[in-house]
């Protein structure tokens, strides 16, 4: 099969002939028809993920149809139409039997773990645990949106952030998994302030429901704005895009007893990110964090999708075949660009 792989962190990643994968005894194997170009595979790329073993075959957001299956898969047969959490659980774990899949004791996730969905067939594990089913009328490209950016956005803003109608809800970075959550908290009756740097980003959270913008290059300091606009800050504040002046941003532009959830990465070369804890005190501030969300969790995001409350598909901004990945890969670094990218691996 045809695969992106890079043998060294940071450098460019090339195109090339590789061994098709062949399923465990409690996976499949999917043949990729769209899969997500997400700034997390950045964040492997650069090595900021220690599950990465060189070389390797990145992607983790994917959609397709299973090809073979392993001896213990009894829900799942060749031909059918399905999609994964990025996060693939053991499903028997004590975290697992709690229903909490998303922080699987034993995860697996392609592209870190394992190689991932960058190439035109993918392994995965314990699928009668992970495996999602398609409607009929989903396209791949817009189910290959749901896995990381869309999926782990839902959760974030209805079940860990708890969004109530009538709230206010700052986003702080519009990318892809940004775009999704003003969408969402849009969606769900939340007024929301939508937070970057790029007026292009700004432009489509304000057609994905954003009722205020931040134009972060504009302004000296984004959290004032935010308590601005809001009257005294947000009820919930999300940093999607995950550095350290967003997540400060984040947290310092809530009110009282306000929920931060952070979603981006944090990478530091200590392993740790400062966090204005004094503010989190005072104002009894709720900080959570968002890791995915577990396949068992789908079907509610998967409802209000197919009767037209959420568009995905919307969120779609270009799709590239498989030899434009490598140098799409390295310019998320620099320009992680507004929307999503789908790369279909056999265009």
């Amino acid at each position: 099969m045809r695969a992106v792989v890079f043998e060294r962190y940071g450098e460019t990643a090339e195109v090339r002939e590789v061994a098709d994968p062949a399923p465990a005894e409690h996976g499949v194997v999917v043949r990729v028809e769209a899969t997500g170009l997400c700034r997390s595979d950045w964040h492997g790329w650069q090595g900021h993920d220690p599950d990465i073993v060189l070389p390797h075959v990145p992607g983790h957001e994917l959609a397709g149809v299973v090809e073979a299956v392993g001896d213990r898969v009894s829900r799942w047969r060749p031909g059918d139409r399905v999609t994964v959490p990025f996060i693939c659980a053991c499903g028997t774990c004590p975290s697992c039997a709690a229903g909490d899949h998303q922080v699987c004791e034993r995860q697996t996730q392609p592209g870190f773990t394992h190689w991932g969905s960058f190439a035109q067939y993918v392994a995965l594990d314990h699928a009668d645990v992970n495996l999602v089913a398609l409607p009929g009328d989903m396209s791949f490209t817009t189910a290959a949106s749901l896995g990381c950016r869309f999926a782990t956005a839902y959760r974030a803003v209805v079940r860990q952030g708890r969004v109530a109608a009538g709230e206010w809800v700052a986003v702080h970075g519009c990318g892809g998994v940004g775009l999704s959550a003003v969408m969402i908290a849009a969606a769900s009756g939340a007024r929301v302030v939508a937070v970057d740097v790029s007026a292009g980003a700004l432009d489509l959270a304000r057609k994905f429901g954003a009722a205020q913008c931040v134009d972060a290059a504009a302004v000296t300091d984004t959290a004032a704005a935010v308590r601005d606009l809001t009257g005294g800050g947000a009820h919930l504040s999300l940093d999607a895009l995950g550095s350290p002046v967003t997540c400060a941003a984040s947290v310092n532009g809530l009110r009282r007893r306000g929920r931060h959830v952070q979603v981006g990465l944090l990478p530091s070369p200590d392993g740790t990110t400062p966090v204005p804890m004094a503010r989190a005190i005072a104002l009894e501030l709720e900080l959570l964090g968002s890791h995915g969300m577990a396949a068992h969790g789908y079907p509610p995001m998967l409802e209000l999708v197919r009767s037209g409350v959420l568009r995905p598909d919307l969120l779609v901004t270009s799709t590239i075949p498989l030899a434009e990945a490598p140098s799409a890969l390295a310019a998320m670094g620099t320009a992680p660009g507004a929307g999503a990218t789908v790369i279909e691996p056999w265009s």
